[in-house]
């Protein structure tokens, strides 16, 4: 039995979340993207934009981003982000667990 919330890391170890979307998705014979998952990726380093890109690449939805965001991403390109990607910024901690504990697939 997988728990509903599972702690991979930090950014850089989104890959082990990954690893583990793709051995769900192989096991139920669907795609990543089908799965009720949410990510949050913390703004801590540069290197997290690499990791965002990747799974927007993937079309893992919701990605919750934050505790603060980095100072390029403006209001607009914000609004781009949460329009066209789903991204979420972290707010409230109970809010968000709520909302990630109740996932639904992205598709």
């Amino acid at each position: 039995r997988i728990p509903r919330v599972l702690d991979v890391g930090q950014c850089n170890d989104t890959y082990s979340a990954v690893r583990i979307a793709m051995g769900l998705a192989g096991a139920l014979k669907c795609e990543i993207k089908d799965l009720p998952l949410s990510i949050v990726l913390s703004w801590y380093e540069q290197k997290a934009i690499a990791v965002l890109l990747t799974c927007l690449h993937l079309g893992l939805k919701p990605i919750r981003v934050g505790p603060t965001l980095p100072a390029f991403v403006t209001e607009d390109v914000l609004q781009v982000l949460v329009d066209k990607f789903g991204i979420k910024v972290c707010d409230d901690v109970d809010k968000d667990i709520k909302e990630m504990t109740e996932a639904k697939a992205a598709s």
